[in-house]
């Protein structure tokens, strides 16, 4: 009787140690705050390539997203048409040209609908 009993207890340790480990490593997962530039809250002062009509204005935008939208006008063509690419072309060279670096954007969403945005170069003067 007595070894049962400490049988039991062995796997009942064993199951709630191993279940401990398991919440313990999970946690920092479930909970991870978003790093990177694709972010909320638009931390890197991205602008969408091309620019479209439609965006809403970025506050403090950077003089290299300004340069490049005077370089490469806003459009409103849908994402696929030969304009939205020939005018991502464009806005892409325009970006390096200027200093900025192109992000790919993997995952879409509502604060980031497009699949190419520009990334201005770090310490580039803001428009107040």
């Amino acid at each position: 009787m007595k070894l049962k009993l400490v049988d039991m207890i062995k796997k009942i340790l064993i199951a709630a140690v191993s279940s401990l480990i398991l919440w313990i490593i999970a946690l920092p997962v479930a909970h991870a705050a978003c790093t990177g530039c694709l972010c909320p809250g638009n931390p890197c002062g991205l602008c969408s390539l091309p620019a479209m009509v439609d965006d809403t204005p970025i506050a403090n935008e950077s003089e290299t997203c300004i340069k490049i939208k005077e370089i490469v006008p806003p459009i409103s063509a849908p994402p696929g048409t030969n304009e939205h690419f020939a005018n991502l072309d464009r806005s892409v060279i325009e970006c390096v040209r200027n200093g900025g670096d192109v992000v790919r954007n993997p995952r879409r969403s509502k604060e980031y609908p497009l699949k190419h945005y520009c990334k201005p170069p770090e310490g580039a003067s803001e428009v107040k």
